[in-house]
């Protein structure tokens, strides 16, 4: 299986890249911002692709998409401003979902942010505008699209290391989990099928990441 990861040299993505080096299954296309962030997946082996999500367009990312089998979006604005965090966490999202139905690329996880929706968007006051933008992407790829969709909602990221132990489900009490934990149970999303068409909450938790994963 060939992955395009969209935000590949993110914190959670880069973890990500890590893990699909020990595992001969998938194969990664990252797509990165700038030059300087390929040396990272070069040592790697991994193919990259220089794209920005803001500046090119849905065909140039569809081009990036080709020969490929699924597509990671764990792009963010990072706080870089409102603008960017619409551009990016919503604009972004959507050129991605769009190249990737004109690719013929059908599977397509989002990572969004931990709750979304209209009581989440109203609570958030820092972090308003990110989470309305991620409400909205997330709604945009379950019912404008034919995408096979899933969608990870992770709880606090920590730079811990992972202990490859989590729980998944929707409505649990917000939480941290590590990010290379994250990105472990990304691998395992593209390894079962029974995610697609799910939308799950990802925390640091007792059970192993293949099986709380496997058994959604």
């Amino acid at each position: 299986m060939k992955v395009l990861v969209i935000g590949a040299n993110g914190k959670v993505a880069r973890h990500f890249a890590d893990f699909i080096k020990e595992d001969p299954s998938i194969e990664e296309r990252a797509m990165i911002r700038s030059a300087e962030q390929a040396s990272f997946f070069e040592e790697r082996g991994i193919e990259t692709v220089l794209l920005d999500l803001v500046n090119n367009s849905v065909a140039e990312l569809a081009e990036a998409m080709k020969d490929v089998d699924a597509v990671i979006f764990s792009a963010g604005a990072g706080g870089s401003g409102l603008d960017k965090t619409v551009l990016i966490d919503l604009d972004g999202a959507i050129k991605a979902m769009t190249a990737a139905e004109q690719a013929g690329v059908n599977r397509f996880v989002m990572v969004s942010t931990f709750r979304t929706g209209r009581e989440a968007m109203a609570q958030k006051q820092d972090l308003q505008i990110y989470t309305i933008a991620k409400n909205y992407a997330d709604e945009w790829l379950k019912n404008r699209t034919k995408l096979d969709w899933t969608i990870v909602h992770p709880g606090i990221l920590v730079d811990e290391p992972g202990t490859n132990q989590i729980k998944v489900g929707m409505g649990q009490e917000i939480n941290k989990i590590p990010r290379q934990d994250v990105a472990q149970a990304l691998v395992s999303v593209l390894h079962n099928d029974n995610t697609i068409k799910q939308e799950f909450e990802v925390l640091a938790g007792n059970t192993a990441v293949e099986e709380a994963i496997s058994k959604l």
